[in-house]
């Protein structure tokens, strides 16, 4: 799985505890979401304040 970080379009280094946990977080949190097939490609995210 590759995860990447971007905070007001700069590219915010993880390491690779952090890379795995947040991928597998965010992918079980959108797979359990009715709608969402099981042979997803790609999640983004956009978050905007």
């Amino acid at each position: 799985m590759d995860v990447k970080l971007f905070v007001d379009g700069e590219e915010i280094s993880l390491n690779k505890f952090v890379a795995k946990f947040l991928g597998n977080t965010i992918a079980g949190a959108v797979g359990a979401l009715r709608g969402v097939r099981e042979d997803w490609k790609e999640i983004k995210i956009e978050i905007k304040r």
